[in-house]
């Protein structure tokens, strides 16, 4: 909504505004910095700010600089702090992210441009055509650094941040002397030797930990078909430890380029919610979807079409928005990760499971606790360990 300030009338502008939540937008004389704010109910917001100021007030009023007045409502805070993240964007690109304070989210990286690739955790991508994969995201970078060193006790790859250039006359480190490390830097294993123990740990991550899993599994149990049970009990011991370190695993945290669903939250129109098409953890633009309008009714009863149908349908005239930069998919990172990870969280997210597909009878279900305001029934954490599940079952990814 864009309409003219003019003081004398501005009774006529605190009626349209809604008393709802929204972000707005200020312009005054040619030249001059907007005003950019979200509020919770829009028309408090504009009466505090462009109302005749109260004598000796010492509250912020905008009224005798402000022309032109923008809007536009949303239906939950992630709506609202998605709709201020783009204005902010548009209107102030040098220093948008001052403004928004966005604190970027938490990544696994593993780097597989290196000769001798390695793990570590950051909340910087250097680029979507580099060659390494992110993981995430996580709540902290504690959070992310207890997974990353609990996941590489189980392998030998470097832990060491050093370009290596293998030198037999390398005295090693800690590490090598504990066997916990294949070495490379004094060649205490051959390049080829490396790179299969690299792919073991880019599998681990991949499928969440499943591809280990299967492995100490299968070993087990063929210790136990031999009749070699300290074996046996020995591996059972370290499969334990590799459950436990999996599961710290929260549901979101996928490879980036994985991370494919669709987010509900509720809608500022009437009768609807709002569907937030995720690709490669970044947030389309969201699509309205009517689910107790007349009018729906009407169109149901003339062309029957079941709910998924309808949900398929919206979704698929969604395009995923081309990204300029990294900075820009971190930025949608952390929009989701924000969200995530919030004490009360509105609305709900479904992610697709390993053949890309999504949990539909699950997310029919959630548009209608969405709608009806309420709160989720465990579904989330269904659909990611359906999505593990199957990954076990098909045999994980290949490196």
């Amino acid at each position: 909504m864009h309409v003219q300030f003019l003081p004398e009338h501005d009774a006529d502008l605190f009626a349209a505004a809604p008393a709802s939540a929204a972000v707005f937008l200020l312009r005054g004389e040619a030249g001059s910095e907007p005003y950019v704010g979200k509020s919770s109910n829009l028309r408090r917001r504009l009466q505090r700010l462009l109302a005749a100021p109260e004598a000796l007030g010492r509250k912020l009023n905008l009224r005798d600089r402000v022309r032109e007045v923008e809007w536009w409502a949303a239906g939950s805070d992630f709506e609202a702090s998605l709709l201020l993240y783009k204005t902010l964007r548009r209107e102030f690109p040098r220093n948008y992210g001052d403004r928004l304070r966005l604190r970027f989210a938490p990544l696994v990286k593993l780097i597989l441009d290196n000769p001798y690739p390695r793990a570590t955790v950051t909340t910087r991508i250097s680029g979507r055509k580099s060659g390494a994969e992110y993981f995430g995201p996580f709540a902290t970078r504690v959070a992310a650094k207890k997974f990353c060193n609990d996941s590489l006790d189980f392998f030998k790859m470097r832990r060491c941040v050093d370009d290596l250039n293998p030198d037999p006359a390398f005295p090693g480190c800690i590490y090598s002397e504990m066997k916990m490390c294949l070495a490379p830097c004094f060649k205490g294993c051959t390049d080829e030797q490396y790179a299969a123990e690299v792919g073991r740990v880019q599998e681990y991550f991949a499928s969440g930990g499943q591809s280990l899993v299967r492995e100490v599994e299968r070993m087990r149990d063929d210790a136990s078909a031999s009749l070699d049970f300290e074996d046996a009990a020995a591996l059972h011991t370290r499969l334990e430890k590799v459950k436990a370190a999996t599961t710290q695993l929260p549901e979101i945290v996928r490879r980036l380029d994985e991370l494919n669903g669709v987010m509900i939250q509720p809608s500022a129109q009437a009768n609807s919610v709002t569907l937030f098409k995720i690709v490669a953890c970044t947030i389309c633009n969201g699509v309205q979807l009517d689910v107790a309008s007349k009018a729906e009714a009407a169109h149901m009863q003339a062309k029957p079409q079941s709910i998924e149908a309808r949900i398929n349908e919206a979704l698929a005239g969604v395009e995923a928005p081309k990204l300029s930069s990294a900075l820009e998919w971190m930025e949608h990172v952390a929009l989701l990760k924000r969200w995530y990870y919030r004490t009360i969280m509105v609305g709900e997210l479904f992610l697709t499971d390993a053949s890309g597909e999504l949990p539909m009878r699950r997310v029919v279900r959630g548009v209608s606790r969405v709608f009806k305001g309420e709160k989720p029934a465990g579904d989330l954490s269904e659909t990611a360990g359906e999505y593990w599940r199957i990954r076990a079952i098909e045999g994980g990814v290949k490196p």
